[in-house]
């Protein structure tokens, strides 16, 4: 088989995007892994398939792995450019599904983004866990995708990598486990974070959703106005928007890049 492609990335985060509306398209986990893999394929932390009709796109995302996930913030950014240029749409709104539920994309000048995101659930604040033989404060909220925050006094000293990998497959968090974010406060309305992210089993360069997820147990902690500025690894700034209603976030926003890199084709057998 002959997939046309194109590879986007979102602050760093890239991914390998098909269009599937005509439904043709049916790739294994081990084939979409076999795309996603650095050395053998075209190389990406996940692949984003479109599909649905003009009227009303879907998004499929899945990790590196080959495995199907709810919601990737910064692969949503990149799929509303992608399903814009697809039909041919230019600026304006772009609502789509995922299986995190609807979202709605604005197309803003720079190639820039902006997500209206499912409403977050689950959350929960303090919890201590015992990793690496470390104490760690750890929240959690899901952005559509399971989040673990830990906050951390300095991130370029943190073992983002080990300690990701242990609190992703902590039994607090079974069976579907979790992304792992370490955080540093900047300055009262700006942090730096770094990820590790499950099914891709490694830091990444980028996580719309961990950084929305941050942003808002930051603001739960301490109270820090919308909008809060967050420095990701591969050097860009996200900014996570909300409202509040009776003390307590709605209607958050994720803006940030999408960038075209390029196209091809590729041999799948």
């Amino acid at each position: 088989m002959i997939l046309e492609f194109t590879k986007m990335n979102g602050a760093g985060n890239d991914f390998v995007m098909v269009d599937n509306r005509d439904g043709s398209r049916s790739l294994s986990r081990d084939q979409i892994a076999g795309l996603c893999d650095r050395h053998r394929g075209i190389g990406g932390d996940g692949l984003i398939a479109v599909e649905g009709t003009q009227e009303m796109h879907r998004m499929r995302y899945y990790n590196a792995d080959g495995g199907e996930a709810e919601m990737c913030g910064n692969g949503a950014r990149c799929f509303a450019r992608y399903a814009a240029r697809l039909t041919g749409q230019t600026e304006g709104s772009l609502p789509f599904l995922t299986m995190a539920g609807p979202i709605t994309a604005e197309l803003l000048p720079g190639e820039r983004v902006r997500l209206r995101m499912s409403e977050p659930h689950s959350l929960q604040l303090a919890h201590s866990l015992k990793v690496e033989g470390h104490d760690l404060e750890v929240h959690s909220l899901n952005t559509g995708v399971p989040h673990a925050v830990v906050f951390v006094t300095d991130l370029q000293t943190t073992p983002v990598v080990p300690w990701g990998r242990a609190l992703s497959h902590h039994p607090r968090f079974a069976p579907a486990g979790t992304n792992v974010n370490f955080v540093q406060v900047l300055d009262p309305s700006s942090l730096a974070i770094r990820t590790y992210e499950r099914g891709v089993e490694d830091e990444t360069l980028a996580c719309g959703t961990g950084v929305v997820a941050s942003a808002l147990i930051y603001h739960l902690r301490c109270q820090a106005p919308s909008p809060i500025a967050i420095q990701v690894k591969g050097g860009e700034t996200l900014e996570v928007g909300f409202e509040l209603e009776n003390g307590h976030p709605k209607n958050v926003t994720l803006s940030g890049p999408a960038d075209f890199v390029f196209e091809g084709t590729v041999s799948i057998s």
